[in-house]
C-alpha cells in the first residue's frame, strides 16, 4: 500500500528483507525454525567462550557481612576521642566557633578560640536608623523622634546573677586605646569579659568592623575624644584635638568629626585633656553637644583639676568619673594593687569605676581579677550602669 503512513515525507518504502520473503514463501513454520536455530548458535557461543553476558559490560562486587553496631555507651564518644582538627579554617567550618588569629592573618599554630562571652546578652543593632543623622563627615548620633537616646539603646544591659545578693556592690572597668593596634584590639575583645566596656580611639583604620565585633562579643563601646593636655602641642593627642583656647565652633566641628568615626557607642570619654577639662567654658560647649545627642560622658579621672562632673550636672548630662586609673603605673604589682583598691572602693561606696589601657599585661591582670569577682560578692557591670552616681573621691592609681 502506498500512502502517507507507509511512505512518510514522500519516501520510497524499503525493499522487503530476505527473511520476510522466506516467511511469505515458505510460511511461518520455516521462519520459526530458523529463529530457534539462531538462538541455539548464540547460546553455544556464550558457553564456549565462558562469557554468560554475551559481551555486555559488567562489574563484580564482594558482599561482606557488616560489622556489628557499637553498644549504646559508645555512641556518644567523648570530645577527646573525636578526630583532631588541624587548622583554624577547619575549626570554624566544623564548629561555628570564631577563631581569633594572632595579627588577624591566616591559620597559625597558636589559636585562641573565642567562646561567646555574652552568655545570652545581645546588644541592639548599630547604627539604629532612628538614632543617626547625616553630616558632611559621616553619620552622627542623635536623639530619636520618639525620645530614644543612643546611650540607652546601645548600652549593655545589667545581667543579675543569682549567685549575688540583691544590692551587691558593682565595679565597672573601661579598657581604652582600642582600634590602633589590630592584634591588641582583637585580643582585648576576645579575652575580656563582656561586661568590661571598651573605649575606641578615633584614628584606627578599621574602626567600624572592630567596633561591631566588640559589640557582637557583648561589650558596650565608648568613643575616646582627644582633649588638650598640659604641654600641648609638644604633647599632641592627634588630629581634631579639642583645644581650650579654640573658638567653640571649631571645637564642635572637631567633636562632630570624632563622633562620625564609627557607630554604636554609648558615650564619650576624654583622652588626656588635663588643660581642656579644667576650663568650664571650653568644656561646657562640648558637653552640651554630647548631651544634646543623647550620649553619656565619662571623665577618666586622670586629672584632679577636671570640672567635668560639675559641668555635666549643670547640663543634666548623665556622667561619671573614674575612681582608679588601673595602670597609671604599668608595673604588674602596681596594677594588681590598683585592682584591689578598686574593689575595696566598690564595697565602701556601693560602686566604683576603673579605667585602663589595652596593654597586654593590663588585659591579662584584669581577666584574672574579674574571674573571681562574683565569688567575692561583687558584680562586674558596664560603665553605663554607673552614670550619674554621686561624685566620689579623685581617681587614684594605687593605694
Amino acid at each position: 500500500m502506498r500512502d502517507e503512513v507507509n511512505e512518510p515525507l514522500g519516501g520510497t518504502p524499503p525493499a522487503p528483507s530476505r527473511a520476510a520473503t522466506l516467511v511469505r514463501r515458505f510460511g511461518a513454520r520455516f521462519a520459526l525454525g530458523l529463529a530457534v536455530a539462531a538462538v541455539g548458535v548464540a547460546a553455544f557461543a556464550v558457553v564456549k567462550s565462558g562469557d554468560r553476558r554475551g559481551g555486555e559490560p559488567f562489574a563484580i562486587a564482594r558482599i561482606e557481612e557488616a560489622a556489628p553496631a557499637p553498644p549504646p555507651a559508645a555512641a556518644a564518644a567523648p570530645a577527646a576521642a573525636l578526630p583532631s582538627v588541624a587548622t583554624g579554617d577547619q575549626i570554624e567550618a566544623a564548629s561555628g566557633v570564631k577563631v581569633v588569629r594572632s595579627g588577624g592573618g591566616g591559620s597559625t599554630d597558636a589559636l585562641i578560640i573565642d567562646v561567646p562571652q555574652a552568655l545570652g546578652v545581645h546588644l541592639a543593632a548599630a547604627p539604629d536608623p532612628r538614632l543617626v543623622e547625616k553630616s558632611r563627615t559621616g553619620l552622627l548620633p542623635r536623639v530619636g523622634a520618639d525620645g530614644a537616646r543612643p546611650a540607652d539603646v546601645y548600652a549593655r544591659p545589667i545581667v543579675a546573677s543569682g549567685a549575688l545578693r540583691p544590692g551587691a556592690p558593682r565595679v565597672a572597668v573601661l579598657v581604652g586605646g582600642l582600634g590602633l593596634d589590630a592584634e591588641g584590639t582583637a585580643s582585648a575583645i576576645a579575652r575580656l569579659p563582656g561586661a568590661v566596656s571598651l573605649g575606641f580611639a578615633p584614628y584606627g583604620g578599621d574602626l567600624e568592623r572592630q567596633a561591631a565585633e566588640a559589640r557582637e562579643a557583648g561589650h558596650e563601646i565608648w568613643l575616646q575624644a582627644p582633649m588638650e593636655p598640659f604641654g600641648y602641642p609638644a604633647d599632641d593627642p592627634g588630629p581634631h584635638t579639642l583645644i581650650e583656647a579654640a573658638p567653640d565652633g571649631k571645637n564642635l566641628d572637631s567633636l562632630r568629626w570624632l563622633m562620625s568615626r564609627f557607630a554604636g557607642y554609648v558615650g564619650v570619654v576624654n583622652y588626656l585633656g588635663g588643660k581642656f577639662t579644667a576650663d568650664p567654658h571650653a568644656l561646657s560647649s562640648v558637653l552640651a553637644e554630647i548631651a544634646a545627642r543623647g550620649l553619656d560622658y565619662l571623665d577618666d579621672g586622670s586629672s584632679p583639676r577636671s570640672v567635668a562632673r560639675q559641668t555635666a550636672a549643670s547640663l543634666q548630662l548623665p556622667s561619671a568619673q573614674a575612681d582608679v586609673v588601673i595602670d597609671a603605673d604599668p608595673a604588674p604589682e602596681a596594677v594588681e594593687a590598683a585592682l584591689t583598691r578598686l574593689e575595696a572602693l566598690a564595697r565602701s561606696q556601693g560602686g566604683a569605676v576603673g579605667v585602663a589601657a589595652a596593654r597586654p599585661a593590663s588585659v591579662e591582670r584584669i581577666v584574672r581579677w574579674s574571674a573571681g569577682l562574683e565569688a567575692r560578692g561583687v558584680a562586674l557591670a558596664p560603665v553605663s550602669a554607673m552614670m550619674s552616681r554621686a561624685p566620689g573621691p579623685a581617681a587614684q592609681a594605687s593605694p
